[in-house]
């Protein structure tokens, strides 16, 4: 990769980092940014630390986060901005190398990278797992990986592949097994890979008792995994990319692109074989706890490549070097992908920079519990409050920096991949149900029963309880 391009790869990062945002506290960040933080200090969240730690202690991402704040001496929040900027550059650099394997011409491959820019925040089907997070998380660090692994791949330089797969695995455990297998049947070849891998899925599902009727609560607020629950939209987000492989694999053998029907075949594989295993896994009622393997989270990968794919192929075949097509299609599809992350996230800013005020009133709430309370209290929330308007899906546990009694929405999302977490989740849900209708003696019962000392709560508030901060939707209160 020359000079030139490394430069045009650095200017693309700015302008996709600009379309979608930057969020680093939202969603998953719930699980992630908390386990590094309690790296870098181990007193924090003495209650209820297993919801994030069953994520964090299986990824050595806490500790590379952790790390790269004591050796930069920069803020937690610089940390975690640099390495998203550091991901985003080289996932699109892992795009042009595929792309770089697939096809000749550079308008091609600048197509492929060009598509990523415009579309990463797209989901990847049913999933709901984007191809670029606004936030960074392990599956940063395995999308790139993966891309990159594929395109050693393609040039036969398997060892460098699988290398790199599995020190991704450090990151992001189950991700990489993804690439992993695909890397197989770029290989392997089709038919004796994929006999080989439904044919293992199959024993693993009796190594599991029947799940408990606490994780069968938190399954069913995660109906993604199951694929029976899948509607339409999921279905053509599974069936349409399979379509499109099979037509770009015969575009490519009329036209000896060998690469390109190489990876659209096996790619189908990939598609058939998850689509096998999610069956096997999904539909008996008895290996539900199984689902959260996810053998559709291959779609990520798949989604990936097909944009990849569809990108070279517009850049080869369409918009070739006519300027006027690149702005007729880039510019809209740019444009679009803002207004949708702006419409995502209303109350918050588009990018949420490291240090900068927030505008949103519940993360100023959070911030200010951060710098006035102390370390080991322990909070409750309206078990919903992720999905509060005007709360913007920011998680309470890594901007607050403190304990909080399990919610619905995130704590279901660890409770879904450890069952061993479910009851303890269920009880304290339970323990909040009709928070809404909450007054002061129901907020003295928690603390009776869980010794928690704090509350945060939307406007109006509750009579009785002492609110030593507020702002126009938050109320943050003391428990007496």
């Amino acid at each position: 990769m020359r000079f030139r391009e490394w430069t045009i790869l650095l200017l693309l990062t700015a302008a996709a980092f600009l379309i979608h945002g930057y969020h680093p506290y939202v969603e998953d960040a719930a699980f992630y940014v908390p386990a590094a933080e309690k790296a870098l200090q181990p007193g924090l969240f003495p209650h209820d630390a297993e919801f994030f730690e069953s994520h964090g202690g299986l990824t050595f991402f806490p500790q590379l986060i952790a790390g790269s704040e004591r050796l930069s001496h920069l803020s937690l929040e610089s940390v975690l901005l640099l390495w998203q900027l550091v991901c985003v550059f080289l996932f699109l650099a892992g795009a042009w190398r595929v792309s770089r394997a697939c096809f000749d011409e550079p308008e091609a491959r600048w197509g492929s990278v060009g598509l990523l820019v415009a579309l990463q925040t797209l989901p990847a089907g049913a999933t709901t797992l984007l191809l670029v997070d606004q936030y960074l998380n392990p599956r940063s660090f395995s999308s790139w990986a993966a891309l990159f692994a594929v395109a050693f791949a393609l040039e036969k330089r398997y060892l460098p592949a699988i290398l790199l797969v599995a020190a991704s695995g450090l990151v992001h455990p189950l991700m990489p097994v993804f690439s992993g297998f695909f890397l197989v049947l770029l290989w392997w070849g089709q038919k004796r890979a994929g006999v080989a891998a439904v044919a293992a899925l199959a024993p693993i599902s009796f190594l599991f008792d029947d799940p408990s009727a606490a994780y069968h609560q938190a399954a069913m607020l995660h109906r993604w995994h199951y694929i029976q629950l899948w509607g339409f939209s999921g279905w053509l987000g599974l069936c349409a990319p399979v379509a499109i492989f099979v037509w770009f694999g015969s575009i490519a053998r009329s036209r000896q692109m060998r690469n390109v029907e190489l990876l659209c075949r096996s790619l189908v594989l990939l598609l058939v074989c998850s689509l096998a295993g999610a069956l096997v896994l999904d539909l008996p009622a008895r290996f539900e706890a199984l689902a959260r393997l996810q053998p559709m989270r291959s779609l990520h990968l798949a989604y990936n490549l097909l944009f990849v794919l569809l990108g070279g192929m517009l850049g080869r075949f369409v918009l070739k070097r006519k300027v006027w097509r690149w702005l007729l299609l880039f510019v809209p599809l740019c444009a679009g992908a803002a207004a949708v992350q702006l419409a995502m996230y209303p109350a918050s800013a588009h990018v949420e920079w490291p240090g900068g005020q927030s505008r949103n009133q519940w993360v100023n709430a959070f911030v200010w519990i951060r710098e006035n309370t102390p370390q080991n209290s322990y909070f409750a929330l309206d078990p919903e409050y992720l999905n509060l308007p005007g709360e913007d899906r920011q998680a309470f546990r890594p901007i607050a920096e403190r304990s909080m009694l399990a919610d619905l929405v995130k704590d279901s999302g660890a409770v879904s991949m450890f069952p061993s977490l479910a009851e303890n989740w269920w009880e304290q849900v339970q323990a909040q149900a009709g928070w809404k209708g909450f007054q002061e003696n129901d907020f003295k019962r928690l603390q009776q029963r869980y010794g928690v000392d704090w509350v945060v709560l939307q406007q109006p508030g509750v009579p009785g309880l002492a609110c030593p901060y507020q702002n126009a939707s938050v109320r943050v209160c003391k428990i007496p």
